[in-house]
């Protein structure tokens, strides 16, 4: 078995926005499938994680698209393993034309892994005496830059705060990795997309939110060295706790 793997998709027509292009959220969905296909089938995935009450959990994720699948296009998303530490390990993605082999972007993860009891980190090289070690792929190359640490200032702007139902919590209990993805590009109305698409999408989360909990969406806006606006993003959940921050580019 390959150290990277690659697997197939499909940018469904419902999963493609008014461009006819894949919504960067079902794309960070089918990384996050490719990943759990991945470890899944080298032994140290959710399935097997969830009989001895560990799971894996999203810590940071960075997206950088030269565009976005078209609609009805068939693409390859391969990942692999980057390094493997005891409580964090960094793992890669490429999004590929299934036909002609163009790369439409690449990503940078860094994932935990938790006890589903205590929801505490536990040690990830514990597992199966550190099987994940065997899979670390060092000579792939993934040309973006990882993600860093969002900075923002107290006069960040309140733009929105809304509520949390039953469709924005995952199997772990807690608001879906994505959802909040969606819910930050939510805050730039349709007439925005019509003139600019989404350059680099980088996410760091801090802390869990649940169900019934409000999420506070706070920004900030600048411009990158070559002109293209970009934002940062500050989300806390019930006027107090911040729960993770975001960092968007747009061309």
């Amino acid at each position: 078995m390959n150290k990277v793997g690659k697997y197939e998709f499909l940018a469904e027509p419902f999963h493609c926005d008014f461009t006819k292009r894949l919504f960067m959220g079902h794309l960070g969905n089918h990384m996050l499938n490719a990943a759990d296909f991945h470890s899944t089938d080298r032994g140290f995935g959710m399935k097997y994680l969830m009989t001895i009450q560990r799971s894996w959990v999203l810590s940071r994720l960075a997206i950088e698209m030269e565009e976005m699948p078209l609609m009805n296009t068939r693409f390859n998303v391969e990942t692999w393993v980057e390094s493997a530490m005891r409580y964090f390990t960094s793992r890669n993605f490429a999004v590929v034309d299934k036909e002609n082999g163009k790369v439409y972007g690449y990503g940078r993860s860094i994932w935990a892994m938790i006890d589903t009891e205590t929801r505490q980190p536990t040690d990830i090289l514990a597992i199966d005496n550190g099987a994940i070690n065997q899979w670390i792929e060092k000579e792939k190359p993934c040309p973006i830059d990882k993600g860093g640490r969002v900075k923002m200032s107290d006069d960040a702007r309140l733009v929105r705060t809304i509520d949390t139902y039953y469709n924005d919590v995952d199997i772990n209990g807690h608001i879906n990795s994505v959802k909040y993805i969606e819910h930050v590009l939510d805050l730039w109305p349709q007439e925005w997309y019509r003139e600019y698409s989404i350059r680099r999408f980088e996410i760091a989360y801090v802390a869990e939110a649940h169900a019934g909990d409000k999420l506070s969406f706070y920004r900030e806006e600048s411009t990158t060295s070559d002109g293209q606006p970009a934002f940062c993003i500050r989300i806390s959940k019930n006027g107090s706790t911040e729960c993770c921050r975001c960092k968007i580019v747009f061309r």
